[in-house]
């Protein structure tokens, strides 16, 4: 008995002692294992009188579920412990200001190129991507553009080889669909173009563009402007004001440039529009009948016309950028502000 009183003190004064779960559970093994006292109490009970074995192995049951008690008590309190403290390291004060996550936005030219394709969209045309790089034939002989044209020259055009270039325009897309389609054809073609410009606030190697086409039977300039008109005024506002000038574009015959009211002065007249009230926003003219009859297309009886813009004119336009390079630099102090 005695030794019974003895061993639940050391054992109780073991558990208190106990500085963590892990130790507590080394503990628990040393003092209920297999290699125990009191496992080793347990096995002695065989050398007792029969009549004492009951007795003393029920005093021994009882000391082992006081100490199993005793362990579970403790457990408790040292797990509740480490809770807390882990509680206390992992606080936030939810007092400080959140961190946010930079969500990027959209580019201003793909701003600008999505609001032009769904225009045209709007209107039925189907959007076709151009290609980056080109043979000649399509991007010269095909639209009407002959070997002495100065376009042709080494000081306008990137050459891969005397057979392939870099687009110079993304008309050559028109020529393709020309060869592989029957009237009607209504498309726009927006895509990377290259020219051997210096770069400067104004002109760099490397631009985009957003040509179109429409040929089928009847069509006529009345067509053309009437598009040109409803587009302009869908892409720029409902009051402005369009007006075409004569000019010459091989691919085309008659050909015209198309301005647009001054969105700086309205058309009153300023420094951006140099006091005329208009600004040239895109190229245009009836489809020449040679390039119908160089893919097949008799013009006798089809007619056609084609546009080509800029994305970054209008984009500079339309924004008020004064300097292109800013489109292609990847500072994120002008990114942000559209």
């Amino acid at each position: 008995m005695i030794e019974l009183e003895d061993l639940k003190q050391r054992a109780f004064e073991f558990i208190n002692n106990a500085k963590s779960l892990k130790e507590l559970d080394e503990i628990k093994i040393k003092l209920l294992g297999k290699k125990s006292e009191i496992n080793s109490l347990m096995k002695s009970l065989k050398d007792l009188a029969p009549n004492e074995r009951p007795i003393f192995g029920e005093k021994i049951n009882a000391l082992r579920n006081q100490i199993e008690n005793k362990l579970n008590d403790v457990k408790n309190n040292l797990f509740e412990a480490e809770q807390n403290l882990c509680f206390q390291a992992e606080k936030i004060d939810i007092t400080l200001p959140g961190v946010t996550n930079k969500i990027g936005n959209l580019h201003p030219l793909t701003i600008v190129l999505n609001d032009i394709q769904n225009i045209f969209i709007s209107m039925g045309y189907e959007v076709i991507d151009a290609h980056d790089v080109e043979t000649a034939y399509y991007n010269f002989d095909a639209l009407n553009i002959p070997k002495s044209h100065p376009a042709r020259d080494e000081q306008d055009t990137f050459y891969i080889n005397d057979e392939q270039v870099l687009v110079t325009a993304t008309s050559p897309m028109q020529i393709r669909v020309m060869e592989t389609r029957k009237p009607p054809i209504k498309i726009v073609s927006p895509g990377r173009v290259y020219r051997t410009d210096e770069i400067d606030a104004t002109h760099t190697p490397v631009f985009h563009q957003m040509e179109g086409l429409v040929v089928d039977k009847n069509i006529t300039m009345c067509d053309l402007k009437g598009t040109l008109d409803v587009f302009a005024k869908k892409l720029i506002g409902e009051n402005i004001k369009t007006r075409f000038r004569p000019h010459y574009f091989p691919f085309t015959e008659p050909s015209a440039e198309m301005d647009v009211t001054c969105f700086v002065c309205g058309g009153e007249g300023c420094k951006t529009c140099k006091n005329t009230g208009f600004i040239e926003l895109l190229g245009c003219g009836m489809v020449h009948p040679k390039v119908l009859e160089n893919v097949g297309i008799d013009p006798s009886e089809f007619s056609g016309f084609a546009f080509g813009m800029g994305i970054e004119r209008i984009a500079m336009q339309h924004f008020g950028i004064t300097d292109i390079r800013l489109f292609y630099e990847n500072d994120v102090r002008f990114l942000r502000q559209f």
